[in-house]
This record gives structure tokens, C-alpha cells and sequence, in this order.
């Protein structure tokens, strides 16, 4: 057997089942099983394909990619499976530390390459780091999850891009083949099943935007301008009417279905630019999309608050191993 083959079954053999207490509720969400259209409605194309290796940190553009539970998956080049922790083992992310935004990734066979603006680059070779290390607790969002450390190499580069000092924080890896455990509070009034929370994103993972409703947000901007990369999605669909995915309930992408489990409420890592991780002096593009896009239901809002609605989170309801590729027709119901 390879190296490669080895640490591949290294992965396999140390991943775990997270475990949780679920609510009678919440177990009955878990076990139904959808119902899957069988009538759809061409509503455009794919117009790119985002895979964010890091969580916070920038994408990489792909032409084509492999759906699985966890999300996008190119070989070893996975969606939100690394995220930088802090001296606690809590995460971190864009909204404190807007210079995330701009490590930019490279994933070629194992190895993942780190560049930023003005530091060296370096490479980090996750198939080492899940054969030699062990895995240890980490947080997101209040629930524990599996990490493997990606070492002191990593941990000197993202403490000198954060705070130019001591090595106070750290770089780690997904260290399961499962999704994460989710909080059955937030099912109260959404779809989640035990399979549908990814890895290291906030909700879901799988996100879609509409570039119309992009558009149409552009359009009521004041001296700002933004792009789909605000918005950090997946999927950028076009050929779409603004805002005709608020009535969408299942989307499918060529052959691949996923079910709408929510829309995606936004918050301040919209305001900084991703091309320059600079602020939006006016907190754009929140405030405007406040004015018009909040969600309706008052008993939701209690879980959301004021936090506007922009494009949606979506959970893979075919099997995995499906391709999705640039200009694929996109489908919904």
C-alpha cells in the first residue's frame, strides 16, 4: 500500500460518530425521510463553484466538484474542514479577524499551501497530520467537535498574520467522516437532520446564492457595490429572477438534489470586502438589506433576530459521489 493509501486508511480508522442527546422532536425530524420532487423547473445555470478549504479564509474556484455529506470535496481539497482556533480551542472567524479573508489556499495532492499578503508561504501536509496526531477537542458555535492539530508551523504563520506576537493560535483539522452534532434548539423551526451540519460551517453545507438578487441589492446601494463573495456561497446560480429562491423547497444542480433547510441569515462578515478585508464604513450591505429582506415569521425571528435573509442553506438529499460542474443547468421545486 502507498503512503497516500496509508493515510487514508489512518483517516478512516480514527473517525468517529459524534454522539449526542436528541430530543423525541427532534429524533422524529432525524428519521422522515423527504419526499423528492418528481416535477422541477429550470431556473437557471451554474455561474461558479466556491470550496472555502478554511473556515473564514479565502475560496478556491473550481470548475467541478464531488458532493458528499460533508460538503464539496475535490480530492483532498474539502469545504470548511480546517479552521484556525484560538489559545482556548474556540474558533475563530472573519467577523474579529477580517485578515482571514485574505489567506488564500492551494490543496495539490495532500498538501496544503498557506499564502497571504507580504509572508512567506507554507505547506502543511494533512496526510501527515492525520496519521501522526491525535484527535483532541475543539468548539464551534458551542458544540465539541474532533480536530487534528496541523502543528507549530501552521500555529507560528496564523499567530504572526493575527496579532504579530506570541503563538496564540492554532490551525486544526476535521478529524471525523460525520457531520458535526447539532444543537436540537435550532430544529425547532427548520429541516436539520443528523446529517445535514457539515463539518466547520456555521449552519449547513451547502450554500446558494442568486447573482439576480446580488443584482437587484446593488441596485439600492448607496456608494457600495457588492459581489456574490460577500456572501461567501457554493453555488452562484444565474438566469434567476431577484429573489425568486424564497419559494424554492428542493433545488437540483445537473443530476445532484438538495432540500432548502433554511434561508441564510446574514451578519457582519458581509461589511468587509473580501478582496481587501476592509470594513464597510456604513455596515453595508446590512442595513440596507435589513430595510427589506427581514424574515416574516415572528417565532423564527426569535432565534434570528434582526439578521436578514440572503440565499439559502441547503442539504444534499441524493446520494454522494455526484458530480456539480460549471454551467450545469439548475433545477427547482
Amino acid at each position: 500500500m502507498s503512503m497516500q493509501g496509508s493515510y487514508l486508511t489512518a483517516a478512516v480508522a480514527t473517525a468517529g460518530v459524534i454522539g449526542g442527546a436528541y430530543c423525541a422532536y427532534s429524533m422524529y425530524q432525524v428519521y422522515q425521510k423527504p419526499q423528492l420532487p418528481t416535477v422541477w423547473n429550470e431556473v437557471g445555470t451554474l455561474k461558479d463553484l466556491y470550496v472555502y478549504p478554511i473556515k473564514s479564509c479565502g475560496p478556491i474556484i473550481l470548475s467541478k466538484a464531488e458532493c458528499t455529506i460533508l460538503g464539496l470535496k475535490d480530492g483532498w481539497l474539502r469545504d470548511r474542514v480546517l479552521m484556525v482556533v484560538d489559545d482556548k480551542n474556540n474558533f475563530i472567524t472573519a467577523r474579529a479577524h477580517p485578515e482571514l479573508l485574505l489567506v488564500q489556499t492551494k490543496v495539490r495532492s495532500s498538501i496544503l499551501t498557506l499564502n497571504c499578503n507580504g509572508m512567506e508561504s507554507i505547506d502543511i501536509n494533512l496526510a501527515e497530520v492525520i496519521a501522526l496526531q491525535t484527535p483532541k477537542p475543539a468548539t464551534v458555535w458551542g458544540v465539541t467537535v474532533p480536530v487534528y492539530d496541523c502543528g507549530w508551523e501552521a500555529s507560528e504563520w496564523f499567530s504572526r498574520l493575527l496579532d504579530k506576537t506570541a503563538i496564540s493560535f492554532r490551525l486544526v483539522y476535521y478529524a471525523s467522516q460525520n457531520s458535526r452534532q447539532w444543537s436540537n434548539s435550532i430544529n425547532k423551526y427548520f429541516k436539520f437532520t443528523k446529517n445535514d451540519t457539515g463539518a466547520l460551517p456555521d449552519e449547513v453545507p451547502f450554500h446558494l446564492i442568486n447573482q439576480a438578487s446580488v443584482d437587484d441589492l446593488n441596485t439600492r446601494l448607496d456608494g457600495s457595490r457588492m459581489t456574490p463573495r460577500n456572501f461567501r456561497p457554493n453555488f452562484v446560480l444565474t438566469g434567476a429572477k431577484p429573489y425568486e429562491e424564497d419559494d424554492w423547497k428542493f433545488i437540483k444542480i445537473g443530476e445532484n438534489i438538495f432540500e432548502v433547510i433554511k434561508p441564510c441569515t446574514r451578519c457582519l462578515l458581509t461589511t468587509i470586502d473580501p478582496e481587501t478585508g476592509i470594513r464597510n464604513t456604513k455596515t453595508e450591505p446590512l442595513e440596507t438589506l435589513k430595510r427589506y429582506r427581514q424574515i416574516e415569521s415572528p417565532e423564527v425571528r426569535k432565534i434570528t433576530g434582526s439578521a436578514p435573509r440572503m440565499g439559502l442553506q441547503i442539504a444534499l438529499r441524493s446520494g454522494p459521489g455526484g458530480i456539480i460542474s460549471l454551467n450545469d443547468i439548475i433545477y427547482a421545486a
